[in-house]
């Protein structure tokens, strides 16, 4: 019989280690359900312990959480290379890996968890948001939108953060389908705000030069074209004037 030997850990490393094991639980069970205990028995450590590096499981969670919101704030960044739409194609992704990856998890960060209200949780959410938000204009280049552009970009991201919500009660539709959805949401978005803004439409232009016939942007194109009747055999709208 051989005994192994426990290593001691400094007080942030330990921290740390508590802080993924945490992380871990509550990527397969909502927070809620997770007890001290847990997190101590797959720490390997005692539930005393626990206690004298984290004051409760609130801050637990809170430190659990903040990991979490760096890491899926990390999934937007993206290099400003190639045509947009494949860029997001990437980025949308890279977030789904990591919905698909900790669903509970998620689910609670951007609900609030047992944290729910609490102003600390709140402004994590509100960190992630803001910065797929940059991340978008980023790849937009554009330093000072305008409020029509801010109301597309947050929209869309907003959009993003439902639909995986959404999407985890059941996985009902293929995910590779809702990544690629996604991105033409985005560029849905863009184009009826074009309609009403010429600013936008002339982001929309400058975007929409660069991409392939066969990149997601394309693609969209060309299923919205299947969609349209001829000429001929279309029926009549009615339509009203804007005032």
């Amino acid at each position: 019989m051989t005994t192994g030997v426990r290593r001691r850990m400094g007080v942030e490393e330990r921290k740390q280690q508590l802080i993924g094991v945490a992380l871990e639980l509550f990527s397969h069970r909502s927070p809620d359900e997770v007890s001290i205990d847990e997190i101590a028995a797959a720490a390997g450590i005692s539930r005393p312990l626990v206690y004298h590096y984290f004051p409760g499981k609130q801050s637990l969670y809170e430190a659990a959480l903040r990991r979490a919101a760096d890491e899926l704030a990390a999934r937007f960044v993206e290099p400003p290379r190639g045509p947009l739409g494949a860029r997001l194609l990437r980025v949308m992704g890279r977030f789904f890996d990591f919905v698909d990856e900790h669903g509970p998890g998620f689910a609670a960060l951007m609900r609030g968890g047992p944290a729910v209200g609490s102003s600390t949780t709140n402004a994590m959410i509100d960190e992630v948001r803001q910065a797929a938000y940059e991340q978008i204009l980023a790849h937009l280049k554009v330093d000072r939108p305008s409020a029509r552009l801010e109301l597309v970009v947050r929209s869309w991201v907003s959009l993003a953060e439902s639909t995986a919500l959404l999407w985890l009660d059941g996985r009902r539709v293929p995910r590779a389908e809702l990544e690629l959805q996604l991105v033409h949401d985005f560029a849905a978005l863009a184009a009826v705000s074009a309609a009403y803004d010429e600013e936008m439409a002339g982001i929309l232009v400058g975007l929409l030069a660069d991409e392939p016939a066969d990149g997601p942007f394309g693609d969209l194109v060309a299923r919205l074209v299947a969609l349209v009747p001829s000429a001929g055999a279309a029926p009549a709208l009615p339509v009203q004037r804007l005032r």
